[in-house]
């Protein structure tokens, strides 16, 4: 058994370095789905606090058009 052992060591370590880094790759793998996950949660509630801001400076420019319109049509009054 022992020959075998130290015959064939080289190849057993290799064996065992490739499931130990195999383990690891998949770790990875897991560790990055996670990453990507919450990067497309943060995207998300990004897109909306984006929307809801144009929403308000969309309100706000109409107010202000509006204003104006209101100004003008003053303005000319004789």
């Amino acid at each position: 058994m022992t020959d075998i052992a130290r015959e064939f060591w080289g190849i057993i370590a290799a064996i065992v370095a490739a499931i130990v880094w195999l383990v690891r790759l998949e770790a990875r793998g897991v560790a990055n789905a996670s990453e990507i996950r919450r990067l497309w949660s943060q995207r998300k509630e990004d897109m909306e606090a984006s929307l809801q801001s144009r929403n308000r400076t969309d309100k706000r420019l109409d107010e202000i058009g509006n204003d104006i319109k209101l100004l003008l049509r003053e303005a000319r009054k004789p």
